[in-house]
């Protein structure tokens, strides 16, 4: 059975770090590509990053590029995303999902096998 678990939200100040975890079980991360994305209330859900199966490429939103980095341990078949200088406007329910490639990362309607989400609220 496929199954993303997310871990590692929580309440942050602006300008803080937080560290999200993607634990992958019953595939094996070099054959799916795995993206975040994230949704606030009232709004859609936000392709954020993609990392590739070969984890050679990787893909930004522009809103996170330069803050958030997206890596990969394959011996622990997770996935990571590390969010630095964080706004309020980061904030949100977080979520990974696979996916055969990360060419339409933005797109989640290209994603499946969802996890069930972390919520990030970065407020002071």
């Amino acid at each position: 059975q496929l199954r993303l678990v997310e871990s590692g939200g929580g309440l942050v100040q602006p300008g803080g770090s937080l560290r999200l975890s993607c634990a992958a079980s019953g595939f094996s991360l070099d054959y799916s590509a795995i993206g975040w994305f994230r949704q606030a209330p009232g709004k859609e859900r936000e392709g954020v990053s993609c990392i590739s199966s070969s984890g050679g490429n990787t893909n930004y939103a522009d809103s996170v590029k330069g803050r958030f980095t997206i890596s990969r341990d394959i011996a622990k078949n997770t996935v990571y995303l590390q969010m630095n200088s964080l706004k309020p406007e980061d904030t949100g329910v977080y979520y990974c999902a696979g996916a055969q490639s990360c060419h339409r990362y933005h797109d989640y309607l290209d994603f499946g096998s969802w996890g069930q989400g972390t919520q990030v609220t970065v407020s002071s």
